[in-house]
């Protein structure tokens, strides 16, 4: 069985992108560019990662990420940030995210955060 990665983005370029690498990896890949779309897909596929952007359409995705943190349902899916905000590292433990990335990143960057919290 494929393991589920949630990648939420509103960069469309950089969602399909992420997409192709992670699924030529081997993984299934959900897409959101929108906070209410990210709690759906979370409530509906229980994703085995979460790889958010800080800033989606409609909401802030470190609100989201402390919403699902504060699930009980939720609370240990691991959840990385990504941004090229300076801000970042600090933002990450704020809102108990589980890891950053900064963009923009390698494929080698994605594929060692992906694999820290994934065991295939």
């Amino acid at each position: 069985m494929k393991k589920k990665i949630l990648v939420a983005e509103d960069d469309k370029a950089i969602i399909d992108v992420v997409k192709i690498i992670l699924e030529d990896e081997g993984y299934q890949v959900f897409t959101a560019d929108q906070g209410k779309v990210v709690h759906k897909i979370v409530t509906l596929n229980k994703p085995d990662m979460i790889l958010m952007d800080i800033w989606l359409y409609g909401e802030d995705g470190g609100k989201i990420t402390k919403q699902l943190k504060a699930n009980e349902r939720t609370k240990n899916i691991p959840l990385v940030l990504m941004s090229a905000n300076n801000e970042t590292e600090k933002i990450t433990k704020e809102v108990s995210a589980d890891d950053f990335l900064l963009k923009p990143f390698t494929i080698e960057d994605l594929l060692r955060i992906v694999r820290k919290y994934i065991r295939s």
